[in-house]
């Protein structure tokens, strides 16, 4: 089994008209895949914090045993460098990581 990332933009800059547009939007294609997951968020300001990582950690309930993680950050290298950690973490779901 492998690991998609999906990688999440559009968002606005207002936590909750962002959890709003990702449980509208992007919700959906997280829970239609069959495969490990890694959604990738920009850098935001702390009050997103909450609402993403109660998305991350749903969604990681629900898909179990598919696991389901998130890295939020704008430097390409590190997240990338993330997404490949996590697929050679096999008991790691349920988590965001920042990265910078």
């Amino acid at each position: 089994m492998g690991q998609v990332v999906l990688q999440i933009a559009g968002l606005p800059e207002s936590a909750l008209d962002a959890a709003a547009v990702f449980h509208a939007e992007w919700l959906p294609r997280a829970r239609a895949g069959k495969e490990d997951l890694v959604l990738v968020f920009p850098a935001a300001p702390y009050d997103h914090r909450g609402w993403r990582i109660a998305a991350i950690q749903d969604l990681a309930r629900e898909a179990s045993p598919r696991r389901i993680n998130a890295v939020a950050g704008d430097d390409a290298r590190a997240i990338a460098e993330t997404v490949a950690w996590l697929a050679q973490a096999p008991g790691i779901t349920g988590q965001l990581l920042a990265v910078d």
